[in-house]
């Protein structure tokens, strides 16, 4: 048996999923009162975003474990597991944004029409509207041109003037297009103006029949580098290539993003479906790596030492992070990443902490039950919600908005903006602005929405905002407009 981390083995006290969905709970425990709509009888609305004795999930939370005798909520802890009120919780908030959203027009972006903020206007303009298919990432050129990646393995560039060059370069590592894996994200070294290194992460493995004809498609992603000349790819150097016996079949979670810091890259490897290997010190999806940019293992990465672990692994305990960003003030390591139903995640990323995937998670089931995954001995056990030496995340989402790209706004254009975090969002397609203060967020606003899948948010060169959006797949940008 692998090894795994001593926090999972000393997972001895939690018990074996209830698989009640829980729009069944709220059905036989709550409608009674609160309606079968939420719309209240007895008891007060739950979807018009009044909470009378505290608007928090941890307040709604309270609410219904310790109930409140005297105005005839009756206490549902002991009767409904912790897993269980946490999943009535995700499920009011579901119901609650539905309510509160509906009729509402959010504006749509465009180039005839101003966008207002709290603290900056902007006009919309489309750059790229025909030609991509399903563009992943975007990197900037000294030149003004840009590199963007496609899914399906191609790797393109933009010219100077933003249109889609339509000659595709040739020679890049073979990719496996596979469920969410393809090619993905795309960088330039810090010194790419001197060495000319362009790195690609990538979903990499084999496709091949197998006995009754079907694909047999196994893979993980891998990091590359190499340089382009006229439109070829050159030189190529394998910076982190798992070895073949961690790919998988499994067509989810891959990641990912890269960052550049003092010699160092840091990247995420989703943990491909394979929930508990999260936690597996011994495998190198559900982690955050680092190595130097040449792939070399620095010394100082926190389980260099630890016995059977793989020692570029940096954080564990992570789901599908698709966002990975350093605030240049103080170099601290923000990446967001996708819950299950609920829970999408900021976190700052702190050498050797546990992320807690899928034992701790504030999310639950798709199908409505609360989270659960198999341990290590093949026995089924509940996900919680916070757990000692579990990192935390510094703010989550509810009900879950798909986060994807990320990025510190380093530009010039909006000041106002100067060092926030542009998050973005594929289900909820848009571009939430956070203020970071002491690791902390103090503040979030919807800066743009329904233009598109948001698939990756970047500071150009020029200090506008630059989106690739799919669905439709296009690249546009931010620019500043007066009042």
């Amino acid at each position: 048996m692998r090894k795994i981390s001593l926090l999972f083995l000393s997972l001895t006290g939690l018990v074996s999923a209830q698989k009640v969905k829980v729009e069944a709970l709220y059905g036989q425990n709550c409608a009674g009162c609160h309606g079968a709509k939420f719309e209240g009888g007895v008891g007060g609305s739950l979807v018009d975003g009044q909470w009378k004795h505290g608007s928090t999930d941890a307040d709604i939370y309270r609410s219904i474990a310790k109930g409140n005798v005297q105005l005839g909520m009756n206490p549902w802890e002991g009767v409904l597991s912790d897993e269980q009120i946490r999943s009535l919780v995700i499920f009011l908030r579901e119901n609650e944004k539905k309510t509160l959203t509906q009729g509402v027009n959010f504006p749509t972006p465009s180039p005839d029409t101003v966008t207002k903020t709290e603290l900056e206007n902007y006009k919309i303009e489309a750059l790229v509207t025909d030609g991509l298919k399903n563009p992943w990432a975007i990197a900037f050129l000294p030149d003004g041109r840009k590199l963007v990646t496609e899914k399906s393995g191609q790797l393109r560039f933009m010219t100077a003037a933003n249109t889609l060059d339509p000659t595709v370069i040739s020679g890049t590592p073979a990719v496996i297009e596979h469920g969410q894996g393809g090619l993905m994200e795309v960088a330039l070294h810090p010194d790419y103006a001197k060495n000319g290194w362009v790195y690609l992460g990538l979903s990499d493995g084999t496709r091949e029949k197998n006995d009754k004809g079907k694909d047999d498609v196994r893979c993980i992603t891998a990091v590359v580098r190499g340089r382009i000349k006229d439109h070829q790819w050159t030189d190529q150097e394998w910076i982190y290539r798992p070895d073949p016996k961690f790919r998988s079949g499994a067509g989810v979670h891959f990641g990912t993003r890269f960052v550049f810091d003092q010699g160092y890259l840091y990247f995420p490897i989703g943990e491909r479906g394979g929930n508990i290997e999260a936690q597996n010190l011994s495998l190198p999806n559900g982690k955050i790596h680092r190595v130097y940019d040449d792939g070399r293992i620095p010394a100082d990465n926190p389980f260099v030492k630890t016995k059977d672990a793989l020692p570029s692994i940096w954080t564990y305990g992570h789901r599908n992070p698709q966002g990975l960003a350093m605030d240049r003030r103080d170099g601290a390591l923000y990446n967001t990443e996708h819950g299950p139903r609920g829970g999408d995640e900021l976190n700052l990323d702190q050498p050797g902490k546990n992320y807690g995937w899928p034992v701790v998670t504030l999310g639950m089931n798709y199908d409505g039950t609360p989270m659960s995954f198999n341990s290590a001995d093949g026995k089924k056990m509940e996900s919680v919600t916070e757990m000692k030496g579990v990192e935390q995340p510094i703010t989550y989402w509810l009900p879950s908005i798909a986060t994807c790209g990320l990025d510190f706004y380093t530009g010039d254009k909006f000041p106002k903006w100067k060092d926030d975090l542009l998050v973005g969002a594929l289900a909820q397609q848009e571009i939430r602005r956070l203020r970071i203060v002491d690791h902390k967020v103090v503040s979030q606003e919807i800066i743009l929405k329904n233009i598109g899948r948001v698939r990756d948010v970047a500071t150009g060169p020029d200090g506008l905002i630059y989106i690739l959006l799919n669905g439709p797949d296009r690249l546009v940008r931010m620019v500043p407009a007066s009042k």
